[in-house]
């Protein structure tokens, strides 16, 4: 399998400043770090991402990927992030087909930060298909949020970012958190990309809120499961509706709310319960 040369630029997730409690005492606090990444494409400037910076190279073919920039990873020869300069360079093998067309169109979406989705928002949604016969069963998701709470988490020591998650059963392959939701899932679409990871029996954790854009990535990268600890919008809802994907909302402990793909969730009898 192709993998492209990589930097491995990853900056410190977290600084330390002084700040002053309620009793006047000084306390030593982490604050997420935040960056400007300028990605340029075969020397073409495309979009400047603020980042946490902690997988920059991923966050860049990820973003690349969910944004149908390149239709493979093979495409990819190289990705070299400098942040001496804030930029990640991008050299592909033959360019990026029709991306003057993509690039004259632009929605701003729900996203903190930088939400922004190149093309129409709505393209070869009609043609994705999830499995069918994917499942998955309460206790599953039960195992999955419990390790997702005792995760070690940049959350827990500053705050301020966003987690998502890729799952089988309730084995965790990934974990990424980031400034905005976003990015944490474009660096997740990077990661499955590089090493050749498949979406079609996996389940997608997020702690952010369930928008038309976190649907359309999710079932652009063939995730059949997305979950969240988070809510929902109307458009996040009817997307998920049209594309079949299984949808799980206000996810904590043993709370979770079935919103969208009920034929694929089994959940567990009384008894058994």
């Amino acid at each position: 399998m192709h993998r492209p040369a990589l930097t491995n630029a990853a900056r410190p997730a977290t600084i330390e400043i002084d700040a002053i409690n309620e009793r006047g005492e000084t306390v030593p606090t982490a604050v997420a770090g935040e960056h400007p990444l300028t990605i340029y494409l075969d020397k073409r400037e495309l979009v400047t991402l603020m980042t946490l910076g902690g997988a920059p190279e991923a966050l860049v073919i990820g973003w690349l990927r969910n944004q149908r920039m390149l239709p493979a990873i093979d495409d990819i020869v190289s990705v070299q992030v400098d942040w001496d300069v804030g930029a990640a360079a991008v050299t592909t093998r033959a360019g990026a087909p029709g991306l003057d067309a993509r690039m004259s169109t632009r929605t701003v979406t729900t996203g903190c930060g930088q939400g922004t989705v190149f093309g129409d928002l709505m393209e070869d949604i009609e043609r994705i298909r999830l499995p069918a016969d994917a499942r998955l069963t309460q206790a599953t998701l039960y195992a999955l949020l419990d390790v997702v709470r005792t995760h070690e988490t940049i959350y827990k020591q500053a705050g301020a970012v966003h987690g998502c998650a890729l799952f089988h059963g309730a084995q965790l392959l990934y974990f990424v958190e980031d400034v905005g939701r976003h990015n944490a899932v474009d660096a997740i679409a990077g990661h499955m990309w590089l090493d050749g990871v498949e979406g079609d029996d996996k389940i997608f954790y997020t702690t952010g809120r369930l928008t038309s854009e976190m649907v359309i990535k999710a079932a652009q990268m063939g995730i059949p499961f997305l979950v969240s600890r988070s809510g929902l919008t109307q458009m996040g809802y009817d997307i998920a509706r049209q594309v079949g994907i299984t949808m799980i909302g206000r996810s904590q402990g043993k709370h979770y709310l079935l919103l969208t793909g009920g034929q694929r969730f089994e959940r567990a009898t009384e008894a058994a319960a």
